[in-house]
């Protein structure tokens, strides 16, 4: 299953430029993670940076796990990181990842968002303001409604917001609200979301 909620035209789309692609995900949204990570090629253009929902004393554990999968190189940046083509950059429990305006990493002790932090609204946010229309946002499977705001922001900024299909996901909660507010482009399986990243363009 797979169906557009307002942009009828799913190949130009595709051929967009993408510099940088943001997933949130929380309940549910790892396994659909592995389905992702393990899609991209190892030519896969654009930046990757994903925010998660994990106890703030939680081991980091997710490195070695996705970096098992997938063809990129996946790490967790640490502040004033540049932000780089072809890797992968996993907020670290209990901190905000952010985007600054230079496309360097920012991590903030600030206030959880909708209960969280890492909070994906924030990330999401942040990189609108930041990548404009090169921006394609992604959000999976959760149990709350962070990710709506940041994806309404998206759209606004010129960017494109994926929504898993709530029929799919383990917790529909975060996509359902998300689509509810009308901040979703497509809804996507898990399956259709890889098989589209996967064909994006190797260059931009």
């Amino acid at each position: 299953m797979s169906r557009s909620t307002v942009q009828p035209n799913v190949d130009a789309e595709a051929a967009r430029g993408y510099e940088l692609v943001v997933i949130g995900g929380s309940a549910g949204g790892i396994e659909v993670l592995n389905v992702l990570l393990g899609a991209l090629p190892a030519g896969f253009a654009p930046a990757v940076m994903i925010v998660t929902h994990l106890p703030p004393d939680s081991p980091s554990y997710l490195v070695p796990a996705f970096a098992h999968r997938c063809a990129l190189p996946v790490l967790e940046p640490d502040a004033g990181e540049r932000i780089m083509p072809g890797r992968v950059h996993i907020a670290p429990p209990g901190y905000h990842m952010l985007v600054e305006v230079d496309r360097t990493v920012a991590l903030s002790t600030d206030a959880a968002v909708r209960f969280s932090r890492p909070s994906i609204d924030v990330l999401f946010e942040s990189a609108a303001a930041v990548y404009g229309g090169r921006l394609l946002a992604l959000l999976l499977s959760g149990a709350n409604d962070d990710g709506a705001q940041g994806l309404k922001r998206v759209r606004a900024l010129g960017g494109t917001a994926w929504v898993q299909a709530p029929d799919t996901a383990v917790s529909p909660e975060m996509p359902r609200a998300a689509i509810e507010r009308g901040a979703a482009d497509f809804i996507y399986t898990p399956e259709t979301m890889a098989r589209r990243l996967a064909a994006l363009p190797a260059s931009f």
